[in-house]
């Protein structure tokens, strides 16, 4: 009798630590498989955005449609009213502020003028032109003008709806040393059919209010097909 309880006693005892081996097992197999990453069916590597989009993001909004909105202007919120415009012949939408600009549209440009400025000479404004050249030339000649009288830098700029762009600042005067009167942010915009160029112009003493705005209305800027390409290239 004695012989048979310890016969099963042994028995059990074999039983429970071949049932703790496989769940060990089990956990150790479980968590190598979580510790690999796996990807996307066909993909092996992260996606490359597009080199020149013709737009990243479409705006909604319709030619004409107005809207309120919160920006911050030394650190400041301040709420400002918008206008949605489209310019098909330039090719380009964008939201501007229209309490403190003034839209003029010509021929080859579209101007957003300060209302505090002489309209004829203004100080503070952003002119938007379309250019049949590609980005990479316009900012070399952009550059080489602006560097006759600025210290220019040049980087990539991301921006909201028109993605990546070539953004020239001219904020020092040639030699270095000291800001000039009058300053320029020029964004070059890549596009299939060319580019287009803003160029914020401000003063030094609106250089921290204007030049936020302009800053604020390009990241609402987004590029559209230009009517009438092939006849001005």
């Amino acid at each position: 009798m004695q012989n048979v309880i310890l016969t099963a006693i042994v028995f059990l005892a074999l039983v429970l630590l071949l049932t703790t081996a496989l769940t060990s097992f089990s956990r150790n197999n479980r968590a190598g498989e979580a510790s690999v990453p796996v990807l996307p069916a066909g993909q092996d590597k992260p996606a490359e955005p597009d080199s020149v989009p013709e737009t990243v993001a479409e705006s909604e909004r319709q030619p004409g449609e107005r809207f309120e909105t919160v920006i911050i202007m030394e650190g400041m919120e301040e709420t400002v009213r918008y206008e949605h415009i489209r310019n098909d012949t330039i090719g380009f939408e964008m939201d501007y502020d229209y309490e403190s600009f003034a839209r003029r549209s010509e021929t080859d440009r579209e101007c957003f003028i300060s209302v505090y400025d002489n309209s004829d000479k203004p100080e503070n404004y952003l002119e938007v032109t379309y250019s049949a050249q590609d980005a990479e030339t316009v900012a070399a000649s952009i550059g080489e003008a602006l560097s006759n009288e600025y210290e220019i830098s040049r980087s990539s700029y991301p921006l909201d709806y028109a993605g990546s762009c070539i953004r020239i600042d001219a904020s020092e005067v040639k030699g270095g040393g000291r800001m000039p009167e009058l300053l320029q942010m020029v964004y070059i915009i890549p596009a299939s059919d060319g580019c287009r160029v803003a160029t914020a112009h401000y003063s030094i003493e609106s250089a921290e209010g204007f030049g936020r705005r302009f800053s604020y209305l390009m990241h609402t800027f987004s590029v559209i097909p230009a009517s009438n390409v092939s006849s001005r290239q």
